[in-house]
């Protein structure tokens, strides 16, 4: 692979991929990669700055006329050879996965499938129409709405779910015609990042279609700046937390440039008095705890009706404290590591800020490395971070309601709105209810986790804008109206 090379003590140093070329930072510098099990260094990554970010914009800018122009034969081709790729490359990606996100390995497959799906689905998004025939007021008048593609497109992607959250970020934007330049995360730029470059390379993309350009902790503002100065960038697509996203989206008010924000949610489960108790205790544990609750649409709190309260409590207790916890690459391993010790640090304080204003720990709390137990609070008080705070960890509230009214009132007192879920035996009374909660996404009698490549999946409210599926090329594009007129219109004067 020409992505990376053997370095010193057999660690492998990864290139970035710019212009359709594997190359190092225009400094020279690389930086460590951290494995977050071990705690060692996993992989060097190049070092890159403003100047590679200005590289890799420029590159795509000059590869857009290109790719515009390409028939959509041969882009499906291209896309289909891709989906092809990854499930060739999935042992390698797999041990890449565990080995820099701590994703337990039995669940890496579950990414790289969602990847080959959203591939698969975007050769024939290529199809789509690109507008619409307008009537008009006047006589021999063709009016047409028009769906162009934007041009560069900055994609910012995260460390959790990485590659299928990395692969988001590049085909929405180059299925609607764009180029784009993708900047992962520090934490892991090879799964969500490079692994795309590499696919894309051995794929065939023309040169400067997909770029991407890693940096060092604490060197994305040089980067970000390159992103906002160059006129060539015209959307900043965001995938990661809120703090972040609240810093560009200034920015780009102020830049006027387009911003897509797929953001983390405080995501809420209802558990109405005649739902299924083993099936919901069952959704709960998955939802909350799939990938150490280090998942955006991960369920944050269950909001239980009081005459099932106790009874679902203690089933729910009963089967978390069995999930098994440790080595990611063991097949057994349900839950593995936190990203970094940061992500233990945050873990730790909710817990304490909530016990201290007088919640209760009714299983886990312990941490041994970065391995953090499942742990469930209850009697948390509204002005307990846990209470309404994304906590990026295997924590999940419960908390008891009064009726359905009351389950609906608390599940939409929160800032965010990614998605929720609503357990009961009426499914029709779910969808009714699912009408009164201010979400992306209501599921009913499924858990919060639920992703599929066809759904428009996203946020409102703190949990941002924009939709994945095949609405994002709407999010990319500028509708034009074309407006022809036949022989000569009579003009007021």
């Amino acid at each position: 692979m020409g992505w990376s090379v053997d370095g010193a003590g057999g660690i492998r140093e990864y290139r970035q991929f710019i212009d359709g070329t594997w190359v190092g930072s225009v400094e020279g510098n690389l930086f460590d990669v951290m494995s977050p099990y071990r705690g060692g260094v996993h992989a060097r990554a190049a070092a890159g700055g403003a100047a590679d970010a200005d590289r890799a914009v420029t590159a795509a800018a000059r590869a857009f006329p290109e790719w515009v122009a390409m028939p959509a034969s041969e882009k499906q081709q291209l896309f289909l050879r891709a989906a092809e790729l990854v499930d060739t490359h999935r042992g390698d990606l797999v041990d890449i996965v565990v080995e820099e996100t701590g994703w337990p390995s039995r669940f890496v497959d579950f990414q790289q499938q969602i990847a080959q799906d959203m591939l698969r689905q975007a050769a024939n998004w290529v199809y789509r129409p690109k507008g619409e025939v307008l009537e008009s007021d006047f006589s021999g008048t063709y009016s047409m709405a028009v769906r162009r593609p934007l041009g560069v497109v900055a994609s910012f992607t995260p460390w959790n779910g990485a590659n299928v959250l990395g692969w988001r970020a590049v085909i929405s934007p180059i299925a609607a015609g764009n180029t784009v330049v993708v900047k992962p995360s520090e934490e892991a730029p090879i799964s969500a990042g490079l692994v795309m470059a590499q696919v894309a390379d051995e794929a065939g993309f023309p040169p400067g279609v997909i770029n991407v350009v890693t940096h060092a902790p604490g060197a994305a503002e040089a980067m970000g700046d390159v992103f906002f100065e160059r006129p060539e960038v015209r959307c900043i697509n965001l995938i990661g937390g809120v703090r972040t996203a609240r810093m560009l989206a200034e920015r780009a008010g102020r830049e006027l440039k387009r911003s897509v924000m797929e953001l983390g949610g405080y995501n809420t489960m209802i558990v109405l008095a005649d739902a299924d108790l083993d099936y919901a205790v069952r959704s709960a544990t998955f939802g909350a705890f799939f990938y150490q609750g280090q998942v955006c649409l991960c369920t944050r709190k269950v909001i239980v009706e009081r005459p099932v309260y106790e009874e679902f409590l203690a089933r729910l207790v009963e089967r978390v404290r069995s999930l098994p916890a440790g080595n990611p690459a063991d097949s057994a391993t349900l839950i593995g590591p936190l990203i970094n010790d940061r992500a233990v640090r945050t873990m730790q304080s909710r817990i304490e800020d909530a016990v201290g204003k007088g919640a209760r720990v009714v299983t886990g709390g312990g941490v041994t490395g970065r391995v953090h137990e499942p742990t469930i609070v209850v009697d948390v008080p509204v002005d307990a971070e846990a209470d309404h705070e994304e906590t990026f960890g295997p924590l999940l509230v419960v908390a008891v309601a009064e009726d359905a009214e009351h389950a609906v009132e608390q599940a939409n007192r929160h800032s965010y709105g990614l998605t929720s879920s609503i357990f009961t035996g009426d499914t029709f009374r779910g969808v009714e209810l699912a009408d009164r909660i201010i979400s992306g996404a209501v599921h009913v009698n499924i858990p919060t986790i639920d992703d599929e490549t066809q759904a428009p999946v996203g946020g409102v409210r703190a949990s941002g804008w924009g939709r994945s599926g095949p609405n994002s090329l709407d999010d990319f594009s500028d509708v034009v109206w074309v407006n022809a007129q036949s022989g000569q219109r009579q003009l007021p004067f």
